[in-house]
């Protein structure tokens, strides 16, 4: 299709590039042409992701930014365009997260999950969004998860967040169309993935942090390079919607078929999945 947007030469920036999602889309960026801006906090993780990069055709410039801090991230975004000149696409995706009980997490551990997971996408998105009106041609994409669709046992700290990013994405998207600003906004809803988010996430003190990790790898099903390219074909065209995997289709449609009931059935899977 003619209409379909593409990404070569044009400047494109990552956020959590160090791992997971963040460095495959880096990758298939690089293989299709763009000029990449790339951050993470993890300086060797995002080291690795550039020679990736470099080896599928970009010479990416790398940043290290932690995006729950605010005037970190606007510096950020002052750095690309002067590195640049200009910035077509900015794909919110640093992400962390939390697992337990709603009594059991501490007011430290829910702020830094909504400091990053949150506010990151929401510094992200309004540091480089007059960038993005100026290129005459921009897009912001923001990830949630299927998270921000249902809520799950023992994960309403990330819940939380993720249906935050959702309402604030979904919301702006309806401001940039109404008020005719050439800005496409689309939020992704990835599914498991196999990444070390599960790894790399907290715990309360009641969670086994090793069977958690092996609870998630039973459900993570796709990997991060095909993730990559669901998630790029999506913004291609400019979709307000982008499921990543299969299961992010089947849960998406559960509190559509079964309205506020789909709480027992993801309650009893929940359940099977930790006996």
């Amino acid at each position: 299709m003619s209409d379909l947007r593409t990404y070569s030469g044009k400047t494109c920036v990552v956020t959590g590039a160090g791992s997971g999602i963040g460095r495959a889309l880096s990758v298939e960026l690089a293989g299709r042409g763009a000029r990449l801006a790339i951050s993470d906090v993890d300086e060797l993780g995002l080291a690795e992701t550039a020679e990736l990069c470099k080896g599928a055709g970009s010479e990416p410039r790398t940043y290290r930014v932690d995006v729950a801090d605010r005037a970190a991230v606007y510096a950020h975004a002052d750095a690309v365009v002067q590195d640049f000149g200009a910035v077509h696409l900015v794909i919110n995706n640093a992400g962390v997260a939390l697992h337990g009980p709603v009594a059991e997490i501490t007011d430290e551990d829910f702020r830094w999950v909504m400091d990053i997971d949150f506010w990151g996408v929401v510094h992200g998105t309004q540091a480089f969004l007059p960038h993005l009106v100026a290129s005459g041609d921009g897009q912001v994409a923001n990830v949630s998860s299927v998270f921000g669709l249902i809520g799950v046992p023992k994960q309403a700290a990330y819940n939380a967040a993720k249906f935050a990013v959702r309402g604030f994405t979904e919301a702006l998207r309806q401001e940039m169309q109404l008020s005719g600003t050439p800005v496409a906004v689309s939020c992704i809803h990835p599914g498991g993935i196999r990444t070390e988010i599960a790894r790399r996430a907290r715990a309360t003190a009641s969670e086994d942090k090793a069977e958690m990790a092996t609870s998630f790898d039973k459900l993570a099903r796709t990997s991060p390079p095909r993730a990559a390219r669901i998630i790029l074909k999506g913004l291609e065209r400019d979709k307000a919607r982008i499921l990543v995997g299969p299961d992010a289709w089947f849960l998406a449609a559960l509190p559509r078929v079964l309205g506020s009931g789909y709480t027992r059935v993801v309650a009893r899977g929940a359940s099977r999945l930790e006996s």
